[in-house]
């Protein structure tokens, strides 16, 4: 599939949802899972701020850095040529102001050759997704559960489940679309809400995590489709393939092995000439 894949464009995938097929969408922070992700034929690939937490162990997204995010994603980037590549804009790189917002997402652009990037929040974020765009940068608006937002939101929980605060992720939806987002992701948000606000989009694409069938792509984190995240299992994922299992058992086989020195065989490793090693000896 990879010799015969053409690189994903804007126009790429609103031809897929104008055509009805989903868009499939997953996070990848390392050069050899983008490598497997573009040969599966990933849509889009997110560099995801979660890369704090599965990557670097933190507890949160909070203290993932510019430069954090600039060598996951130039590696994600050399893996995954033809997916349409999604750099995800750290915690304090946009929310300052305009020009902060402008800077940074031209720095994913210029030193990683993402296609577009991501950042959180909704109409009070509006301007700083207007000034990206004008800057010549297509931009995807997140909405419902914001990471970098989740002490405010009292932690990881679904969100609009009341008509108030529903109402309000409408009108942050509207807000991103109008201000030139291409693109919104809809996390952790009940599933009859994603699918008014995707019926109500006019040349936005809807993305859900957690929010049902109804938008036009799913999201899922890698760690968590392949059971590589050992602090939870969130409701919102499904194990595809549980690697966690078979990596685990792969490393217990390789300690006892060598404790028992049954690895390395003689397959494993190289010989010398006797006459070479008798010449050693001698000049010794």
């Amino acid at each position: 599939m990879a010799e015969t894949r053409k690189k994903m464009t804007m126009p790429g995938l609103f031809k897929k949802v104008a055509e009805g097929k989903p868009l499939s969408w997953m996070t990848c922070y390392d050069y050899p899972t983008a490598v497997m992700q573009d040969q599966a034929g990933m849509d889009m690939i997110l560099v995801g701020d979660s890369l704090g937490m599965t990557m670097l162990g933190y507890d949160s997204t909070l203290p993932v850095t510019m430069d954090d995010m600039i060598r996951h994603t130039a590696a994600v980037r050399r893996g995954s040529p033809n997916s349409w590549l999604v750099g995800d804009m750290p915690y304090m790189s946009y929310q300052p102001s305009v020009e902060t917002a402008i800077r940074n997402a031209g720095r994913f652009m210029a030193e990683t050759g993402c296609d577009s990037i991501k950042l959180e929040g909704g109409i009070e974020m509006a301007d700083r997704i207007a000034g990206i765009v004008r800057s010549g940068i297509p931009a995807i608006g997140h909405l419902g559960l914001t990471p970098q937002s989740v002490s405010a939101l009292g932690g990881f929980r679904l969100q609009g489940k009341g008509a108030a605060q529903a109402k309000k992720i409408v009108d942050d939806a509207k807000a991103l679309e109008e201000a030139g987002a291409f693109c919104i992701l809809l996390e952790l948000i009940p599933d009859r809400l994603c699918k008014l606000i995707t019926e109500r989009a006019k040349g936005c694409i809807i993305m859900s995590l957690g929010s049902g069938l109804d938008a036009h792509g799913q999201l899922l984190i890698y760690h968590d489709a392949f059971a590589l995240y050992p602090k939870f299992k969130p409701r919102m994922a499904r194990v595809f393939a549980d690697a966690g299992k078979v990596i685990q058992e792969g490393l217990n086989g390789y300690v006892k092995e060598v404790g028992e020195k049954t690895f390395p065989s003689q397959e494993n490793w190289f010989g010398m000439p006797d006459e070479e090693f008798d010449a050693l000896l001698k000049s010794l």
